[in-house]
């Protein structure tokens, strides 16, 4: 099978959407996808685009994709921020991952961040030691944090 790596097209963006939903089942929250093709087509090929995205494809399927933005770090700089690699069930263990993995790392050595990060499930073992082998940190001692819209609107009302 041959596998290429390209920036993702407005066109992807349905493929797009069915591997996070995919990854959503995967991490068992399969209701929490809330973002729309229309929302990846707009915020990705918009006027001011706020992600870049790259696709895994074997005869014209999605077979995987890595999502990644710029962040800014107050310690280190610019930084780019890999929200999800994902790759189809049915395709892991095909080297994959690595494809785009090394996709992003190398988009973000042409753009000069000072870092590469993201965050995996702390039970996610397969993907904790994928990212140890190609020699990432894995961060145990640091707790995410997210105020979602619900919060966010509650913390408005009492401030």
């Amino acid at each position: 099978m041959s596998i290429i790596v390209r920036d993702a097209r407005k066109e992807d963006m349905k493929s797009v959407l069915d591997l996070i939903n995919q990854l959503a089942v995967y991490e068992k929250e399969p209701d929490a996808v809330e973002v729309t093709v229309a929302d990846l087509e707009l915020h990705g090929y918009g006027e001011n685009p706020v992600f870049h995205c790259f696709v895994a494809e074997s005869n014209q399927e999605v077979l995987g994709i890595a999502l990644v933005y710029m962040r800014f770090s107050t310690w280190k700089g610019p930084v780019l921020h890999l929200e999800d690699l994902v790759v189809n069930q049915s395709q892991r263990g095909l080297g994959i991952g690595t494809m785009l993995l090394d996709e992003v790392v190398k988009y973000g050595s042409k753009l000069n961040v000072k870092r590469i990060c993201w965050e995996v499930l702390d039970w996610n073992e397969p993907a904790i030691q994928f990212y140890e082998q190609k020699g990432a940190d894995v961060k145990r001692d640091w707790d995410v944090v997210h105020l979602d819209e619900a919060g966010i609107k509650n913390y408005i009302s009492n401030i």
